[in-house]
């Protein structure tokens, strides 16, 4: 219990007219000198309301009669529990005299309560204090009147920056103000006389802050740096450089000029600069990357349009020049010899090397060897060494020395790019080398076929895996007896060779991420020596691909279905490259949880789960397997909260948890379910027999068709009312029956006759259904009587729709129809009601009515949704 102490602070009087009009200022009060902090602000007078800063205003229009007006303002702290009032007294002002012809006649005079916004240099020198503007009231003529305000910059951050004079209305600046910082206030200023009494309006006055030039503007980025192809035409745009100016925008102190002070190489003005806009374009018409790469250019900014006294910034602007293909690759050599032994197969005999002037590793400077002439047998085949950029030279075919002791080849070269040729320049011609081979007649060694030999390893393989074999032959028998395998020391370290079967295995876990691996691949040279200690040479080419190292995961494993039982989407990850991450293979690994779940695809890497029937609801742990393309498999639980909901945020995490994801049914939940079986069955047999007596029989036909519902807020009839809230309803009657909806109250009756009807009202979430006897507790034959299947067939479909359609609707207003509270209609007659007259024995098959409403909602879903 909150017990206050009410203190009384002083009386307050205003002199006012004796006519006042709503919304009318009668004065001020100061609130806070009587309780500085005010929760609740109330008057006793509903005429009056109080405003948080003390202003009181009339509520409706009112006169004061001869007397005063008095009223409270009352002043509460709750946390403090201190109460305290002000007592309020209006006064009717003394009413002027009447002018006679000799007084002097008042001419109209320029209110000076409303000045135009004033205005303040930023970083105002003073000296200070500095008067900015004055106020004053035309009142004060009649009143003594003193002037205050308040607001940012007087009793607001920031505070003390203006005052104002309390008899003359002057406005006073006691300091400089940034206006970056502070570019307009807005001050309250108040007219007040010596009692309280305010005759005017309180006025929003602006100050605003000049600006002054004192931010010069810069780069919004410390280096810019831009690219360019070679060879780009003028005019072709390079980058644009952006600068801010922190001053007042759309003034000269914003208007930005850009320019380019120096360049460096300090050659031939390559670029320019747009004053205005800051873009800078290519201006030479030959850039040419092989003699400059790049190009730094010191830009300046400057304010107030670009003139002298304007303040300014520069910047730093690095332009690389991108590599075209306008250099044609030329052999090192014009001249090559070299020497084979007659009959050997896929050997190296020659590597030839090229200078480029292109960017290396580009395509402009990589080399594509082509032989021209002296192949017509195709005995030889050159290849690119994509390290070296060298042109490997091989004999494909056996050479017979007896044929042709020497062979001349013509070897051209080109670019896997296509040229582009730089302005003004010649048609560029194809370099080529003649090489002469020199066929020995000798007994030759073992040959390894062929003689550059590339094996893919998969990365992370374990030490020892078997990459491939390299063997090599006698040329003279064509076999491998006898032949012995090694590796020569001082080579990459990655693979051994048997030195029986030539069988290559990995010595090390090969990883792209280590150290000499990097670079992805090693050329190994390999020995082959026969029983006569004759040696042959072949080349291994061990390249590292990426592997299949990561099992895919599913990033999100908790998920929440609610009763519309959309289905969720998993999305499963892969740390690998293509092709060992997508697609991806789910499967479901729990027989039990697969005849309960499905699971379709949605896209490679993704797939939808949800349920094959109408489950039960609770928590499902199911275990899916996920297989990416390279058959690794990654085991994941995804949990299931299958809830009882609307929207997952219904759902507080207690719904019953399934083992395992198994439902059973125990013993007595079976028992239960047959004795639950049996009961409806009597229920509806002695439903059945009682519908099937003679005293009370029951039919609908058309003939009800004109029945309407009645407007009635008592047990009489009222007037027809023709309405589209009215629900047309039929019986064998000549009399009607309507459906009425008033106000807060809801009542469907159904006339058949004098003194019969057919009563549901829906009121406080009971319902009952009541039927009328005629005089003395006689029965008699009612033909118009309903029986409860026939109410079924009438109201399911209705309230269906009725349901579907609130559903649907997000303003709803079709739940107005239905969704309506009861009036309290005052105490009941002595007489009572007159369903007391019912058939007792037909109502209690009824009784189950007045169970329905708490879980209305979820039976109407539900039968909507069958």
């Amino acid at each position: 219990v909150l017990s206050l102490c009410c203190e009384a602070c002083k009386k307050v009087t205003f002199r006012v007219p004796s006519e006042l009009e709503a919304n009318t200022l009668v004065g001020r009060v100061d609130l806070k000198e009587c309780l500085q902090s005010a929760e609740f602000i109330s008057s006793t007078d509903g005429n009056f309301k109080v405003l948080e800063d003390g202003s009181v205003y009339t509520t409706s229009a009112l006169s004061l009669s001869a007397e005063k007006k008095t009223f409270t303002i009352l002043l509460k702290d709750i946390q403090e529990q201190v109460e305290k009032k002000i007592d309020v007294s209006l006064v009717e002002e003394e009413k002027k005299k009447t002018r006679n012809a000799r007084d002097t006649v008042l001419k109209r005079t320029k209110r000076r309560w409303g000045p135009i916004p004033s205005v303040m240099i930023e970083n105002s020198l003073g000296p200070f204090p500095l008067q900015i503007q004055q106020v004053q009231s035309d009142t004060a003529q009649n009143y003594t009147i003193y002037y205050s305000a308040s607001g940012p910059g007087i009793d607001q951050d920031p505070k003390g920056l203006f005052y104002i004079e309390r008899e003359t209305g002057n406005i006073f600046a006691t300091r400089a103000v940034d206006r970056e910082q502070y570019p307009s206030f807005q001050i309250i200023c108040f007219a007040t006389t010596p009692d309280g009494y305010s005759p005017e309006v309180p006025l929003v006055h602006t100050i605003r802050i000049e600006d002054d030039n004192d931010n010069p503007p810069y780069f919004t980025q410390d280096l810019f740096e831009f690219c360019v192809p070679e060879n780009s035409k003028p005019g072709v745009v390079v980058g644009k450089v952006i600068a801010e100016d922190r001053d007042e925008p759309y003034t000269l102190h914003t208007t930005l000029k850009y320019r380019i002070v120096s360049q460096n190489p300090p050659i031939t003005p390559a670029f320019s600069l747009h004053g205005d806009t800051g873009v800078i374009s290519v201006l030479l018409p030959q850039l040419d990357r092989e003699l400059v790469p790049s190009y730094t250019l010191l830009v300046e900014v400057r304010d107030m349009a670009g003139q002298p006294f304007g303040l300014c910034t520069t910047g730093t602007v690095v332009v690389k020049i991108e590599d075209t293909n306008d250099n044609a690759p030329s052999f090192k050599q014009i001249q090559y010899e070299t020497r084979v032994e007659e009959n050997r197969v896929s050997v190296e005999i020659l590597r030839v090397s090229v200078v480029d002037l292109d960017e290396p590793g580009s395509p402009g400077s990589g080399a594509v060897y082509e032989i021209i002439r002296g192949n017509d047998d195709q005995a030889f085949e050159i290849t690119t060494d994509k390290n070296t950029n060298e042109g490997i030279l091989c004999v494909v075919k056996g050479l017979d020395y007896e044929s042709a002791k020497q062979r001349v080849l013509v070897i051209g070269v080109n670019n896997e790019a296509p040229y582009l040729l730089a302005p003004h320049s010649q048609q560029l011609s194809q370099s080529t080398c003649s090489v002469t081979v020199h066929v020995l007649d000798v007994d030759e060694g073992p040959v390894f076929k062929p003689c550059l030999l590339r094996l893919d390893v998969k990365e992370c393989e374990d030490i020892g895996t078997a990459i491939g074999r390299y063997v090599a032959e006698d040329p003279e028998t064509g076999n491998s007896e006898g032949i012995r395998y090694r590796i020569p020391p001082g080579q990459c370290n990655w693979i051994n060779i048997d030195d029986k079967s030539g069988e290559v295995r990995t010595v090390k876990v090969l990883d792209r991420d280590i150290g000499e691996m990097r670079r992805g691949q090693c050329n190994i040279t390999v020995l082959a020596i026969d029983r006569n200690g004759k040696t042959g040479t072949g080349t291994i080419q061990v390249c590292i691909v990426p592997g299949n190292k990561n099992f895919p995961r599913i990033a999100q494993t908790d998920f929440i279905m609610c009763r519309d039982r959309k289905p969720i989407c998993l999305t499963a990850q892969d740390g690998d490259e293509a092709p060992y991450s997508t697609p991806f293979v789910y499967r479901i690994t729990d027989r039990n949880l697969a005849s309960m779940w499905k699971i379709s695809q949605h896209n490679d890497d993704s797939v939808y789960l949800s349920p094959k029937g109408d489950i039960p609801f609770g928590i499902y742990d199911i275990p899916i397997s996920v297989m990416d393309n390279g058959g690794k498999v990654g085991e994941n639980n995804i949990r299931v909260n299958l809830c009882d909901c609307v929207t997952p945020t219904e759902c507080d995490g207690r719904t019953r948890q399934l083992s395992g994801g198994n439902v059973t049914l125990g013993l007595w939940a079976i028992l239960a379910m047959i004795l639950g079986s049996l009961l409806l069955l009597l229920i509806l047999i002695t439903i059945c027999g009682c519908c099937g007596r003679g005293v009370m029989h029951r039919q609908v036909t058309d003939d009800c068709a004109n029945h309407n519902l009645i407007i009635s807020n008592t047990e009489a009839p009222g007037e027809e009312v023709m309405d589209h809230n009215i629900i047309p309803l039929q019986n064998t009657c000549d009399q009607g029956g309507y459906g009425v909806k008033t106000g807060d109250q809801q009542t469907f009756e159904m006339v058949k006759g004098r003194g019969h009807t057919l009563e549901s009202v829906k009121g406080g979430g009971h319902q009952t259904l009541g039927s009328v006897k005629e005089g003395g507790g006689q029965t008699m034959m009612d033909t118009c009587r309903y029986s409860y299947s026939e109410w079924h067939n009438f109201t399911h479909p209705r309230l269906g729709e009725k349901v579907h359609l609130c559903r649907q609707d997000e303003e709803h207003k079709h739940s107005e129809d239905y969704l309506l509270s009861y009036n309290y209609e005052g105490k009941g007659s002595l007489a009572g009601s007159v369903g007391c007259c019912s058939d007792q024995h037909e109502e209690e098959a009824l009784d189950f009515l007045d169970q329905l409403e708490p879980k209305f909602r979820t039976l109407a879903e539900t039968c909507i949704k069958r």
